[in-house]
């Protein structure tokens, strides 16, 4: 064997700390290392070659490189300040630790001053979360948007994420299926070294966001609040045999008590943790006169049990969501703690930004002629609005707004929805039961006129209640006063609505002192109609399964939707709803629906009215979303002539060829499902010839052919000119631009979670149902994705454009990318009245100055407004 002198051996020179049998960079100490690293990855840049090329003849990503450069310079830049230190603990001066460490006297100094260290310390702070979120959840979501998240930069979370690697912990790549779009989404998952690919591909649903916020940049964390509780023995219930189901949802608050404040609001909906263990989940409204030792009432349609914990939900074994809600909660910011009980999903005001458009199921059941006249006025806006955007001379802003314009054209086309009618209003429901069933509390509207309440799902007509406005009854005044988008009614009132409850429930609140919303009473066959009572289930009976109720409500669904459409009378309407009701209790009460089908002559409505006793769906308002499958397609390549017909404006698809092997063990072609009217060039072949459907096909063909115009007219724009001299000019309002893009970016993570919760819910369904049909499916997973983005509170935080940042946009301050990204985060709204702007109404200082006075006298908003001369949503802007 050959002995190596000491001084003569050969030392591995690789890179700093590189995955492999080597650390990254040998011999000496880490400070060496980092150094000569750096020293390295410089000279190399000296010699011309890019960062692309150094990263290639290292064998590493860029990605990789700027990591490694990042925890080099973090790390000598910690030693130093140590070393400093150290020495300046020694009494040594300034320019003596300079000689020492041989850096400038200046130097010195810098890495002394206060907070350098602790610059210093944001690298570790960032790793340390990291791990112990890895350690908490197993499977961490580290993708785009989470550094936005976090409240940090994307490459201090990415030098962060290097450091775990060079640990030994993997990141992995998942792919979930958007359930929305039929698309996939890849997920950046951080796990330890231990765990596979397979593992996480296998466990999508427990990949976990990482619930931290950094206020300082990443030095310091901070994670979700526990809630506040509430003892039990504050806690009062009001049963159904007490009177509980006449405000079932609804919890009394006592006025005044400080922990269960509703701060500004008179009424919001919110979740309540009592005893640690279970939690109330309601509508919160003042009372004054709760019982002694009562600070929260709470009203149930349940049965005493003896156990008040019984009335209440369990706290759910989630630490970051016990509520299986997302809340938000009222934070002292100097103590950074928690101060009320209340944790609000929705508070006074939410309910008023709510989409006040008229949606087919309502106006398929009123007359053709008001239907038109709604559905023109929608299209002349939409016409008004293509115009305006033609008017424009930024490129880059007209691409977006006509691309986005086309998009929302073309959803327009397939949901059919309509213009809202005159001060029509969305307005939460709330219980005031001394009203008389006729009447509403509804201060955004004028006492004494008739309004129509519609809640949606409904069946018809029948379950359209018209009150008149009582703006004067005591309780109702002293309970909700000027109420901003709440609503009073009777019980009574809300059992009609489709049997509403008061947790939440909404109505479209609509004018009709003219009576352009057709009513009708209450169906006659439906009057004392108990189906637990009607259709027990006998000895022996297969009960309904989940899957067979969603089958047979949807088919249910469409027929009376059909049969309306078609003129049925009302005894055959009766029919149907009747078997409605039976068929939504079935499964839970283990009801006889087969004969309830039989008893209401179900296959002879089908007949008539759908075409055979088996068939489905039969008018253009219940085919426009249902779905049929097609083979698997992407958008057509630039290089085959792009994605849109650049003379008609056309989207263009080319077939993927995928497929994969069926249960039978054959190849087959992968398809996937498209919204039927979506599909068609023609709405007409849809239609079953009713005077109201064609109305509907007329409408959606217009707006078809103005979406490829719009399209057409984008694909041939050129993108804004960049200039780097505007940037300079406009630094400031290009640096906020950029902040809110970040902030807007935050979403990412959340929409990626919200996907892995829908998909699971989906998967345990399909698990529960494996003979699941395909229409079934699709509605399954768009609940679950509704459900799964509530929770998790997936949403896009729009950017506001404000008119200094809009002229550095029109001075080509941002770059086109940058500005792409931002008007795809932008409230288009506010773009198009930067882009295009309008005289705006304002109230004069008198004016506000009166309509102050009148809220103090009692006015409700709808008097004000008349008074005044203003519209309801002007007066709002400033009372």
């Amino acid at each position: 064997m050959t002995i190596v002198p000491e001084d003569e051996y050969l030392a591995h020179y690789g890179i700093l700390r590189r995955s492999g049998r080597y650390p990254w960079g040998s011999g000496g100490p880490e400070y060496a290392s980092n150094k000569s690293f750096l020293g390295y990855v410089e000279q190399l840049k000296n010699s011309d070659l890019s960062e692309a090329e150094i990263a290639k003849g290292m064998g590493i990503t860029t990605t990789q490189l700027r990591a490694a450069k990042s925890i080099a310079k973090n790390e000598e830049r910690q030693s130093n300040i140590n070393m400093a230190e150290r020495l300046k603990a020694k009494g040594m001066s300034n320019v003596a630790i300079g000689q020492r460490m041989g850096i400038p006297e200046s130097t010195v100094r810098t890495l002394l001053e206060p907070g350098v260290k602790d610059k210093a310390d944001i690298l570790l702070a960032t790793s340390n979360m990291l791990r112990d979120e890895v350690a908490k959840k197993k499977y961490i979501d580290i993708g785009t948007g989470v550094e936005n998240q976090l409240g940090m930069s994307a490459t201090k979370l990415a030098t962060a994420v290097a450091v775990l690697q060079e640990e030994g912990y993997k990141i992995h790549y998942v792919k979930v299926r958007q359930l929305g779009t039929g698309k996939d989404t890849t997920l950046k998952v951080l796990t330890t070294g231990d765990v596979s690919y397979s593992e996480v591909s296998r466990n999508r649903a427990n990949i976990k966001q990482i619930q931290h916020f950094s206020e300082d940049g990443g030095r310091s964390f901070i994670g979700i609040q526990k809630p506040l509780s509430v003892s039990s023995k504050r806690v009062g219930v009001r049963y159904a045999e007490d009177g509980g189901a006449d405000s079932d949802g609804v919890i009394h608050v006592r006025p005044g008590v400080e922990d269960i404040s509703l701060g500004g609001a008179r009424y919001a909906q919110v979740r309540i943790a009592v005893d640690g263990t279970h939690y109330l989940k309601g509508m919160a409204m003042y009372k004054d006169d709760l019982p002694d030792g009562v600070d929260l009432l709470f009203n149930t349609n349940k049965k005493n049990t003896g156990n008040k914990l019984d009335a209440m939900k369990a706290m759910k074994d989630d630490p970051e969501n016990p509520f299986g809600a997302v809340v938000r909660q009222k934070i002292d910011p100097r103590t950074n703690k928690v101060v009320s009980a209340m944790n609000i999903v929705n508070e006074e005001g939410a309910w008023d930004k709510w989409s006040k458009n008229l949606s087919s199921q309502l106006l398929s059941k009123q007359s053709p002629n008001l239907a038109r006249q709604q559905l023109d006025m929608t299209y002349e806006r939409k016409t008004t609005e293509f115009e305006d955007i033609m008017k424009l001379t930024n490129p880059a802003v007209k691409k977006k707004l006509l691309e986005s314009f086309a998009d929302d054209v073309d959803s327009a086309a397939v949901h059919l929805k309509a213009a809202a009618l005159p001060r029509q209003r969305s307005s939460v429901i709330l219980p005031i039961n001394s009203l008389k069933e006729t009447e509403i509390y509804a201060p955004n509207f004028r006492d004494g006129e008739r309004v129509a309440l519609v809640r949606y799902p409904h069946g018809g007509i029948f379950e359209i209640p018209e009150l008149t406005v009582n703006n004067r009854h005591p309780e109702a005044k002293r309970a909700l006063g000027q109420a901003r988008d709440a609503v009073g009614i009777h019980s009574k009132v809300a059992e009609r609505l489709s049997g509403a409850d008061f947790d939440g429930d909404t109505v479209l609140v609509i004018p009709n002192n003219k009576r352009q919303i057709k009513t009708a009473a209450a169906l006659e066959g439906l009057k004392g109609f108990d189906p637990q009572r009607a259709y027990p289930a006998y000895e022996g009976m297969k009960p309904m399964t989940a899957r067979t109720k969603a089958i047979q409500m949807g088919e249910v669904s469409n027929l009376i939707t059909d049969m309306t459409i078609r003129g049925a009378t009302t005894s055959e309407l009766a029919r149907a709803v009747r078997h409605s009701m039976v068929v939504i209790d079935a499964e839970k009460h283990k009801l006889n629906y087969r004969q309830s089908a039989i008893d209401n002559g179900i296959p002879q409505l089908k007949a008539k009215y759908q075409g055979g006793t088996r068939a489905g769906a039969s008018t253009l308002i219940s085919r426009a979303k249902s779905t049929t499958r097609i083979p698997e397609r992407k958008a057509r390549p630039a290089a085959e002539g792009g994605a849109i017909d650049r003379a008609t404006g056309e989207k263009r698809f080319v077939p993927t060829g995928a497929t994969y092997v069926n249960r039978k063990g054959e190849i087959v072609p992968r398809t996937f499902e498209v919204r039927k009217l979506a599909e068609t060039n023609d709405a007409h072949t849809l239609s079953s010839g009713t005077p109201i459907e064609k109305v509907y096909a007329d409408h959606s063909n217009k707006l078809k052919t103005l979406a490829n115009e719009a399209r057409k007219v984008a694909v041939n724009t050129k993108p804004t000119p960049y200039s780097p001299s505007a940037k300079v000019a406009y630094e400031k309002e290009v640096s906020s631009l950029r902040a809110k893009l970040n902030l807007a970016l935050q979403n990412r993570p959340l929409e990626r979670q919200a996907q892995l919760l829908a998909n699971a819910t989906v998967r345990a369904k399909q698990d529960a149902n494996p003979d699941m049909d395909k229409a079934e499916l699709k509605k399954i997973q768009g609940l679950a994705l509704a459900e799964a983005r509530a929770r998790t509170g997936a949403g896009k935080q729009r950017i506001e454009i404000t008119p200094q940042e809009w002229a550095a946009i029109q001075a080509g301050a941002v770059s086109n990318n940058t500005l792409t990204q931002i008007l795809s985060n932008a409230d288009l709204d506010r773009v198009k009245e930067l882009a295009t702007p309008r005289t705006v109404i304002t109230m004069t200082p008198s004016k506000i100055a009166r309509a102050e006075a009148m809220v103090a006298l009692g006015y409700t908003q709808a008097e004000i407004a008349d008074q005044l001369g203003v519209s309801l949503s002007t007066l709002k802007t400033v009372v």
